[in-house]
């Protein structure tokens, strides 16, 4: 029926249906958006075409820091493990790139072997040459933590233009190939030395447009006393500041990234604090795994679309026969002002436009005579693309999220706190007196029935006016005072009696301290209120878990 009905037409009506969401950035970007890349010669100009690895790929961690920043020790504390190829030492021992994957058996893949396996993401490092591949090897071996993230170790950053000339190949640019396909970038500083050299403010710079994949660690800090360490962390801070141009203060975790003693324990907390937030960060990587290719997608094709309109644009101002040479000349020097047309005709933000400086050197070389004109239809396409698919795939994403909740990194040091007294925050807030016979609570409690019996209690309680009277004394906001009065008021009858006030009382201090986020922590059976019976307590450690876990904040 309605044979007539081309099938292109037919095709653009029917909504594109994905089993899942790495197939349908797949089928989007080989169907949609490649298309309009090789119309405009995108490759030539930004970053080589994606391949199924690409979207198949386990999520990537990208380690950079100048030489002897422990790099190479911060993956083996990862993974607790030794990988071939390690070698760790004072002196820049790392000199290649080393991406440390999952194996069934331990071995090295040199590089000329890697960029030719489909199942390796890394086939296009290939057009980075001899001098780049002879320095990159695969090292594989079956470990826990391998199996949800590969990590990629990189030689310590140099300074002067001999070291950068040496290496022979384009080193920035390496990283910037793997900052757009890796999921989280980690730049490591040494607390004892702080300089950014020339080559290392490079790479920063062409890690722009990813710095929401950056995150920065004061490796060592436990050399240091806490007064330099203050220091230290504020002229990392400064130093940062002139390189990343956002607006955003970078993360910054501070700590000491093996399993060696603490040569100063005095921050300990702080380290122990900083650790499960930097490793949290990482556990998360598998689950948004999806919604960051997705992510980057996106970008890759906004960019896309702002590259057609800018090669059109210089072919447009081509004149047919004479004076070609000097048109070029003319149209790369005043690039900015076709910038500028290209912004106000089209509605496009200048943060989606190339660097102008960049695009100017690679269109030296380039014969204009060679560009396309524009094609809105290529354009439509990616238009819809970005409109209709992508929103049916960010459904999709939080679909699969939401069926595998549990999907974290495990194994290595990720498991090493997670159980027993060496968890952190363990018998500290409102886990304090986890493991000890009498109430938690009771040590205080004859300070708190003081104030109880000033509150006239009638038959042993107080009403909700008068309890309200002492809490809001904490200046803590509502918000908080109601949760708290809902977790101490357990027999729900408005009232407070004396072991219930206490309670509120500790829950309020607990606050104070800043150790909320501790609530999940909870008192085991009995020992947070002694009347209450087994089942009610643990319904009792699930309403404080629910209602003011991750309270606790810093402004």
């Amino acid at each position: 029926m309605f044979s007539w009905v081309s099938k292109d037409a037919r095709r653009k009506k029917e909504p594109e249906l994905f089993q899942t969401v790495a197939e349908g950035l797949r089928q989007l970007y080989a169907q949609k958006l490649l298309p309009l890349e090789e119309h405009y010669r995108f490759h030539e100009f930004h970053s080589p075409a994606l391949e199924d690895a690409d979207f198949d790929n386990k999520p990537m961690v990208l380690l950079v820091g100048q030489y002897s920043t422990g790099k190479t020790t911060f993956i083996r504390h990862l993974i607790e493990q030794d990988f071939p190829g390690m070698r760790i030492g004072p002196e820049p021992t790392t000199d290649s790139f080393i991406a440390v994957m999952h194996g069934p058996t331990e071995g090295v893949v040199p590089g000329n072997a890697l960029v030719v396996d489909p199942r390796r993401p890394f086939r296009k490092l290939n057009a980075f040459g001899n001098a780049f591949l002879n320095r990159f090897m695969c090292a594989q071996l079956p470990n826990p933590v391998l199996d949800s993230i590969s990590i990629i170790d990189t030689p310590g950053i140099l300074s002067g233009e001999k070291q950068r000339i040496s290496r022979g190949y384009d080193f920035a640019a390496v990283l910037e190939w793997f900052a757009e396909r890796v999921d989280r970038i980690i730049l490591l500083f040494d607390a004892h030395k702080l300089d950014i050299s020339d080559e290392f403010s490079e790479v920063i710079k062409a890690l722009k447009n990813h710095e929401d994949k950056i995150r920065v660690v004061l490796n060592k800090a436990d050399q240091i006393e806490t007064q330099q360490l203050m220091r230290v962390y504020g002229a990392l801070m400064w130093s940062l500041g002139k390189i990343i141009n956002t607006p955003e203060v970078v993360r910054v975790y501070i700590g000491s990234f093996w399993s060696h003693p603490l040569l100063i324990p005095d921050n300990r907390k702080l380290f122990e604090a900083e650790e499960q937030d930097l490793f949290k960060d990482i556990q998360s990587l598998p689950r948004n795994a999806a919604l960051r290719k997705l992510n980057d997608l996106i970008k890759r094709a906004r960019l896309a679309k702002v590259h057609a309109y800018i090669i059109s644009s210089l072919k447009k101002e081509m004149p047919n026969v004479f004076g070609k040479e000097s048109k070029k000349k003319e149209l790369v020097n005043n690039l900015g002002e076709i910038y500028q047309k290209i912004e106000r005709e089209h509605q496009i933000s200048p943060g989606d436009f190339p660097s102008l400086r960049k695009m100017q050197e690679l269109l030296q070389t380039q014969d204009f005579s060679k560009f396309q004109a524009l094609k809105p239809k290529l354009l439509d396409t990616v238009d819809d693309m970005l409109a209709n698919d992508i929103a049916r795939l960010m459904v999709m994403v939080r679909q699969e999220e939401s069926l595998m909740p549990s999907q974290v990194v495990k194994g290595g040091a990720f498991d090493g706190t997670m159980n027993g007294p060496f968890g952190h925050g363990y018998g500290e807030g409102a886990g304090e007196g986890i493991d000890d016979v009498e109430w938690v609570v009771g040590k205080d409690k004859p300070t708190y029935d003081e104030i109880f019996y000033t509150l006239s209690p009638v038959n042993g309680k107080i009403t909700g006016a008068n309890a309200k009277k002492e809490m809001v004394k904490s200046k803590l906001p509502n918000t908080v005072l109601g949760k708290i009065w809902k977790l101490a008021d357990v027999d729900k009858d408005g009232l407070l009696d004396d072991e219930e006030f206490a309670l509120a009382n500790h829950l309020i201090k607990v606050k104070l301290e800043g150790k909320a986020h501790h609530f999940s922590r909870s008192i085991k059976t009995e020992r947070m209120f002694p009347r209450l019976s087994k089942r009610k307590t643990t319904i009792f450690i699930l309403r404080l878990f629910l209602g003011l876990a991750g309270e606790a904040g810093v402004r």
